[in-house]
């Protein structure tokens, strides 16, 4: 899962690679439509999660409570990526109108803050992907470190032999 988040903030234009292009629209249609989906999965099995625990509260552990919040944040992260997609999505469609406009410096000034305002969406669907993908593998990692037995305690019934 983390994988994903990742190719899809890979697939994101760089600042530098950022213009009114319909090119840049169809990447983000592409990667708005894979975002979905993930997000969808994680939603589902949140949910799936969420009715086990209340249906079986017993049969609960730490870890599955850790696996499920971990779903949970990566689901908030994965949506805030996907509401900074939709802002891109308006900040191309300005874009696209501009041209229709009136020449002169206020059109001017209207499509250098589009431009930046895309940066920013781009951006921040990056941090927010890179973000989900970095508490996915925290929880991964968390639930395949190994134990490591503590030093054996000595137990409170034996009492110490005392040389006399």
């Amino acid at each position: 899962m983390a994988a994903r988040l990742d190719t899809i903030a890979d697939q994101l234009p760089l600042p530098d690679q950022i213009r009114a292009d319909p090119a840049l629209s169809e990447i983000l249609d592409d990667e708005v439509r894979h975002l979905a989906r993930l997000l969808g999965y994680l939603a589902g099995e949140s949910a799936l999660r969420h009715r086990a625990a209340a249906r079986y509260p017993a049969e609960v552990t730490v870890l599955q409570r850790r696996t499920t919040l971990a779903l949970a944040r990566a689901a908030e992260s994965a949506s805030a990526a996907l509401a900074a997609f939709g802002a891109a999505i308006h900040c191309l469609g300005m874009l696209t109108d501009l041209p229709h406009q009136t020449p002169g410096p206020a059109r001017a000034r209207s499509h250098n803050t589009a431009l930046e305002q895309l940066t920013v969406c781009f951006g921040d669907s990056r941090a927010h992907l890179a973000y989900a993908a970095k508490r996915l593998r925290q929880a991964a990692d968390a639930r395949s470190a190994p134990t490591v037995p503590g030093p054996a305690r000595p137990s409170l019934t034996a009492s110490p032999a005392h040389p006399r």
